[in-house]
């Protein structure tokens, strides 16, 4: 049996990620700021010996600086799999990330107000773009 059962878990590599783009933040300063005890659990989540319970994904979210709703998803999926995520996103609704509500202004605002498909070509660009950044 697997001794970090949630390495490959994205919100492991979510949280691995984040703390190094948080040149100016120690992970002792994010575990105090999410409430954390151990700073050592910040570095059990982000090798995926731990779980995050989903009541503390809030505070873990402004401790690293990223959107709730964001850490939310990755969280559910980490705790119960991607199919109930999925469920849980059919039957009560996708909630979006300030970021993705971003998107969705500039595809309104770059649209004349008209509903367009999305074009094979946008898609592909777009998943071009943004899988470089």
């Amino acid at each position: 049996m697997s001794t970090t059962p949630y390495a490959s878990s994205h919100l492991a590599q979510f949280i691995d990620r984040r703390i190094e783009e948080l040149h100016h933040k120690t992970q002792a300063d994010i575990a105090r700021e999410a409430g954390f005890r151990n700073a050592n659990f910040i570095t059990m989540l982000k090798m995926g010996n731990a779980k995050l319970a989903l009541d503390r994904v809030p505070a873990l979210a402004k401790a690293l600086e990223a959107d709730p709703s964001f850490v939310m998803r990755l969280a559910v999926e980490q705790s119960f799999g991607p199919e109930m995520l999925k469920l849980l996103s059919e039957l009560l609704g996708e909630n979006l990330t300030e970021n993705e509500k971003e998107w969705i202004k500039i595809i309104r605002d770059s649209s004349a107000k008209t509903d367009p498909a999305p074009a094979r070509t946008i898609r592909r660009v777009l998943k071009l773009f943004l899988h470089e950044t």
